[in-house]
């Protein structure tokens, strides 16, 4: 997690074994949490990388990190086990948030039962067969304890960040050109979809005929509850990747390329 290494002079990583290996920063997305470290050695033990996509709530789910880093004599990690609980979870700043990225947002994560405290951070989730579907990175605590709410990164999303950041030295974010608000909530505050509030002219959204005051109700499958849905959508595309929305009122969903942020053909939102 960019939040566990940020502002550090000296990042060490310990394998389970107790090599020590100095590591350096290849590069972060604050925006999204991560950080990509490399460490030079040899026969380097490597995990099984999983997805996120179609997990099933209720499935098994194992939580690894070392929460007692720094008072345990031993470098073991350790392992919590519980459920997927939720997907696509949209999790603001709250006095109740332990682990997280400077009070920013995390979109579209992964919750679980499994017992995540402070010292998790950057450990992988897992699912049954030992793949790892998930960073974890933040709980919601009154006591700073565990209270079965932790969050974990969707792994396919890290990996698409690294991927970026090793190639390029940076994320290369999607952008479509619209502003979208949410529609007005009922009386439990509840909304039900996101109208557009804003197009910007010559964008792929306004190339698409996308105007402001239209409903979506969907994108790439997502069902847009509010806002941030729709965030944790496009937190998941990189430039260049297509976005799919259905639009209350048109028979055909509208399909879009994205570009890069901020576009150099495009008034900057």
């Amino acid at each position: 997690n960019d939040h566990v290494i940020a502002n550090a002079e000296q990042i060490r990583v310990t394998l389970p074994g107790g090599g020590d290996f100095d590591a350096e920063l290849i590069g972060t997305d604050p925006l999204a949490d991560i950080a990509v470290l490399a460490i030079e050695g040899e026969n380097l033990p490597v995990a099984p990388l999983g997805t996120a996509e179609g997990l099933m709530i209720g499935e098994w789910a194992i939580a690894i990190g070392n929460p007692l880093g720094t008072q345990a004599a031993d470098t073991e990690p350790t392992v919590t086990a519980g459920v997927i609980s939720a997907v696509n979870r949209n999790i603001v700043p709250s006095a109740y948030r332990e682990s997280a990225n400077n009070g920013g947002l995390y979109l579209g994560m992964i919750q679980t039962d499994a017992s995540i405290n402070p010292g998790n951070s950057g450990g992988p989730l897992v699912n049954a067969a030992g793949e790892v579907i998930g960073i974890n990175a933040s709980i919601i605590s009154r006591s700073g304890g565990s209270e079965g709410l932790g969050f974990a990164i969707p792994i396919d999303r890290a990996m698409r960040i690294a991927d970026d950041l090793v190639r390029t030295g940076e994320v290369i974010r999607a952008w479509v050109g619209i502003e979208v608000e949410p529609l007005d909530a009922d009386q439990w505050g509840r909304t039900h979809g996101v109208r557009i509030s804003r197009v910007v002219d010559g964008s792929p959204g306004g190339v698409a005929g996308l105007e402001p005051g239209d409903r979506l109700l969907t994108a790439n499958g997502r069902t847009l509850t509010g806002p941030l849905d729709f965030e944790g959508v496009l937190l998941d595309l990189r430039a260049g990747d297509r976005l799919t929305l259905n639009v209350e009122g048109q028979n055909r969903p509208v399909s879009l390329e994205t570009i890069s942020y901020p576009s150099v053909t495009a008034e900057r939102v």
